[in-house]
């Protein structure tokens, strides 16, 4: 008999992983519950979404904390609410998958609350963006159950790798990546629509690339773009943990702090509809000229 995995936050992720391991030999079933499946709106659509995907949908997280392994993949500022609530109906002997972006300190107290609970508590640092990947993105696991459950994760076919047996090293490795890579995703953002308000792009493009020859300068920076503008308030969120992450280690996080400001701010200017029409496959350009033309660019 398999056993059942429970995916707790059906967003982007949470629906990837879902459906990627709905059909992995020994498990038996996937469950699914988000918050917004309770919604009094769109709750029902929600629901049928996660249905239609081959999941089965709980009624609440003590249904879906019946699960054998409770995979988590809800937004950042929300990890440690879901833990706490999942401890409130764990079953003792059961796993805990923590795939949220939180700080090593998030994590450890995450930990101590679920293992008082009985429940086998790992953490994951998602090394990239999961879009790409799939079930196959790489994750660094850390707890006391790291390296057995990543042999179960590896037999469905993903790529996970126990780094150590203490909570937050894996958090703490994830973190200071999300700092230059969210980072560089801030300072493209602000160069290249500076660059292009004051009609220097064509100039100052050659001089990344003279620098660094091994990246498409046009390619990343329309990725980039159209990935603050699509997923900001997330990667906000995760550095804002970034920010804590340092601020853990004594140091103050002026690097993060921006860094979580410059994506908030993209975000809330999707959410005026300001971008509506772009997508992936839109060049940096159109998104540069939308700030601009909103009078969001910079001074001449």
């Amino acid at each position: 008999m398999g056993i059942a995995l429970g995916i707790v936050g059906y967003g982007e992720v949470g629906g990837i992983f879902g459906r990627g391991l709905l059909h992995k030999e020994g498990i038996e079933a996937v469950w699914a519950w988000d918050l917004k499946f309770a919604d009094p709106d769109g709750g029902a659509a929600a629901r049928a979404a996660a249905e239609a995907d081959g999941l089965r949908v709980a009624s609440g997280m003590q249904a879906l904390c019946a699960a054998d392994l409770v995979i988590s993949a809800v937004t950042a500022s929300n990890t440690f609410a879901v833990v706490e609530e999942a401890a409130r109906h764990a079953r003792a002997g059961s796993r805990f998958l923590d795939l949220n972006s939180a700080s090593p300190g998030t994590k450890q107290q995450a930990g101590a609350v679920l293992e008082a609970a009985g429940v086998g508590y790992v953490e994951a640092g998602v090394m990239t963006s999961v879009p790409p990947y799939g079930i196959r993105v790489p994750m660094l696991l850390g707890g006391a159950q790291a390296e057995a459950l990543a042999a179960t994760l590896c037999a469905w076919g993903m790529d996970a790798r126990a780094v150590s047996e203490r909570l937050g090293v894996a958090s703490a490795i994830k973190m200071s990546r999300s700092i230059m890579i969210k980072g560089l995703e801030a300072l493209v953002i602000e160069s290249y629509t500076t660059a292009r308000r004051y009609g220097v792009e064509a100039h100052v493009l050659p001089t990344l690339a003279e620098t660094f020859p091994q990246i498409d300068w046009e390619r990343q920076g329309a990725y980039f773009f159209s990935r603050v503008v699509q997923h900001g308030k997330r990667r906000a969120e995760e550095m804002r943990e970034a920010a804590q992450t340092v601020r853990e280690t004594g140091f103050e996080p002026f690097m993060a702090d921006a860094i979580a400001g410059k994506q908030d701010w993209v975000a809330q200017q999707a959410c005026t509809g300001l971008f509506d029409g772009l997508d992936g496959k839109s060049p940096w350009q159109d998104y540069a000229d939308r700030l601009i033309g909103a009078g969001r660019g910079g001074e001449k």
